[in-house]
């Protein structure tokens, strides 16, 4: 590249500015020293230290940056990018590095920039192929709004479609009628079957059901033995540590420079702005100079839209506003706020969620020292409102097993594990790499669980806790769980496609985990009211199967069940028995009344994957506080994660 072709100068010592800084009285020599200790352990500049602590706003940074470099300052909301200019930069170059070609001055194009870094790195990339160019000044919001409106008719349908279309669900809109004729004729065949033949096709189903069962059965008591013979360096802390006070601290432990994380928070109609979020984000102790919160919301949403106006976020907390399209979901808002991201890492909050204060330090920590193909880095989740009612008690105890036993025994075994829709983290790079969530999979962290590790990379669950709000009323928590289990159904479907293609990407382990998790998972829930019925052999009562099969071998099916009913009490109580989940144990053995209704809503998933495949059922939070005291963040769509410990339907 010829450099005598591009202005400015960009090779200015960085501590000239910041001594510029404090020359022209912009800031004091304490906030000068203050960003270069942060400065000296982070890969972070003076600018963005000084406006992420509030000492100066973007606004005053733009005009410094301007003045000291001898380049005009622009406001880009009053003078707009010329859209002729708009394909001369690459559109991925451009989002990456926050620029925008604006106008143009004879032969040379004028870039607007937020720092002249990232004007040197773009031309950089570009080498001999970047045309003579100036550099102007914007701030970085407006450099991303000016790109939002410019490439709306780009980024808008690339955010439905990122994942390619053999690993996505997408297609399915497509086929019409034949996605209805099938699963109709399927239904209808078995019920014609049924009705001549009742007893042979219950005793199938009975037969069916009990081997996934004791499959099922199975996997928990090798995850639940794999987690206590190789338990973690350092276990989950309990529940009331995520949200114990800690006072932020730039100096963790940390011997690396620091790199920048990106968290999404998605949000859909919410009409308040939760003090509690914000409490809870300002207790993190991972450099706010680092910290990019990016909260995601859809543009037509004007109640949300509305209500974060009139708040006063701090700076490293931004709004990224997605455009209006026929879909609307989690994954979508997402794949779109990903490409305005800063982070080499990207993680996901849900917004009435109280992470850990040293969650985002233990994530640089763990992807530090992780291997290369650990790329994904799954937390604890966990619930805060479990003493509100039976409901949010069973709930919190599912968790507590799924999170603390049976994920991370699945993980120590080698098996790929699905993600959960919170808590979650990516290196940036691989998740561009493979498409980042399928926007039209309603269980996209499963999907993309088991997405990674058909490209050859690992999740690892971690030792940090992030409280939720457990879902706590019935027909809410019925609709909830409908949108995961259809989401495993479609997950099951889509990447079951080529059958033998994945068993050569995940291997033979992996390959027949995948099968054992989701298809006992989805018979358990569906064919749980055919398990029930043996309950009648335990209580001596006649069994529909008795003219087939003789009663030693009903009493001993009866009893094996009675002992997988022993093993979920053992893995659930073992979940529940530290210090500030104890209270839980004496409700342990009440799940045998909470799961069957994980029934009702497989039969509502069924219905809804023939007939509305797309369809989000959004999940409302608050329910756990007074009206007066409501958080002001809810979820967008819920904390979204097909979470549901899939083996534990049981046979209630």
């Amino acid at each position: 590249m010829d450099t005598a072709r591009h202005w400015p100068d960009t090779q200015a010592p960085a501590e000239d500015f910041g001594r510029f800084l404090l020359e022209n009285g912009t800031i004091s020599a304490a906030q000068l020293m203050s960003a270069r200790a942060v400065q000296a352990n982070s890969q972070s500049s003076v600018d963005r230290i000084l406006i992420a602590e509030g000492a100066v706003s973007p606004e005053d940074i733009a005009v410094a940056i301007a003045q000291f470099h001898g380049l005009r300052q622009i406001d880009l909301r009053l003078e707009p990018p010329d859209r002729s200019l708009c394909e001369v930069l690459p559109l991925r170059l451009c989002l990456n590095h926050s620029v925008i070609p604006w106008r143009r001055d004879g032969d040379v194009i004028l870039i607007a920039v937020s720092r002249i870094e990232d004007f040197a790195t773009a031309l950089a990339i570009l080498g001999n192929d970047a045309p003579a160019a100036k550099a102007v000044i914007a701030t970085k919001s407006d450099i991303h709004a000016a790109l939002a409106k410019s490439h709306r008719a780009t980024l808008t349908p690339q955010a439905s479609a990122r994942v390619p279309a053999p690993e996505s669900c997408r297609n399915w809109g497509a086929v019409g009628n034949r996605r209805l004729i099938l699963p109709l004729g399927l239904i209808a065949v078995l019920m014609t079957l049924t009705a001549v033949y009742p007893r042979l096709i219950f005793a199938f189903l009975a037969a069916w059901a009990s081997i996934t069962l004791f499959i099922a059965a199975g996997f928990k008591i090798a995850a639940y033995i794999a987690h206590l013979s190789r338990p973690s360096p350092s276990d989950p802390p309990d529940n009331h540590r995520a949200e114990t006070p800690t006072e932020p601290s730039y100096e963790d432990g940390l011997e690396v420079e620091l790199p920048r994380v990106s968290v999404l928070v998605p949000l859909f109609k919410e009409s308040e702005i939760a003090k509690s979020l914000l409490k809870r984000l300002s207790r993190l102790t991972y450099p706010k100079p680092l910290l990019d919160v990016v909260l995601v919301l859809e543009e037509n949403d004007h109640l949300t839209r509305d209500t974060i106006a009139a708040s006063d976020l701090p700076p490293w907390i931004r709004v990224i506003e997605v455009p209006d399209d026929k879909l609307k979901t989690k994954p979508r808002a997402m794949n779109y706020a990903l490409d305005f991201c800063d982070g080499e890492i990207i993680g996901i909050w849900d917004a009435e969620d109280a992470p850990a204060p040293d969650q985002i330090t233990t994530v640089v920590e763990e992807f530090h020292q992780a291997a290369d193909d650990v790329v994904c880095l799954q937390g604890v989740l966990d619930y805060y409102n479990s003493r509100q009612n039976w409901l949010a008690r069973c709930f919190t105890v599912e968790y507590a097993a799924w999170f603390r036993v049976v994920l991370p025994g699945m993980a120590r075994l080698g098996f790929s594990i699905p993600l959960g829709g919170t808590t979650l983290f990516f290196r940036r790079d691989v998740l561009e790499e493979i498409g980042g969530w399928d926007a039209h999979n309603v269980t996209e962290d499963a999907d993309l669980g088991f997405r990674l590790a058909r490209h050859g990379y690992r999740t690892k669950v971690i030792p940090t806790v992030t409280g939720e709000e457990a879902n706590c009323h019935f027909w809410p928590w019925i609709r909830q769980r409908s949108r995961w289990l259809k989401g495993y159904m479609i997950t099951y479907l889509v990447h079951m496609r080529r059958p033998l293609r994945l068993y050569r990407q995940l291997g033979s382990l992996k390959f027949w985990g995948f099968q054992a998790h989701f298809v006992t998972a989805l018979s358990q829930f569906m064919l749980a009211p055919v398990l029930w019925s043996f309950w009648l052999v335990l209580l001596g009562l006649p069994h529909p199967l008795d003219p087939l099969v003789g009663r030693e071998i009903m009493l001993a099916l009866g009893l094996s069940f009675l002992t997988v009913e022993v093993v979920n009490v053992l893995v659930n109580a073992t979940a529940v028995s530290g210090e500030d989940h104890r209270h839980l144990l004496p409700w342990v053995p009440t799940l045998h009344f909470y799961y069957p209704l994980g029934a009702i809503a497989a039969y509502k998933a069924l219905w809804e994957l023939v007939f509305q495949p797309f369809y989000w059922d959004k999940t409302q939070h608050g329910h756990s506080l007074k009206p007066r005291k409501r958080s002001l963040f809810s979820s967008r769509h819920s904390s979204g994660g097909a979470l549901n410990p899939p083996h534990q339907a049981s046979n209630e």
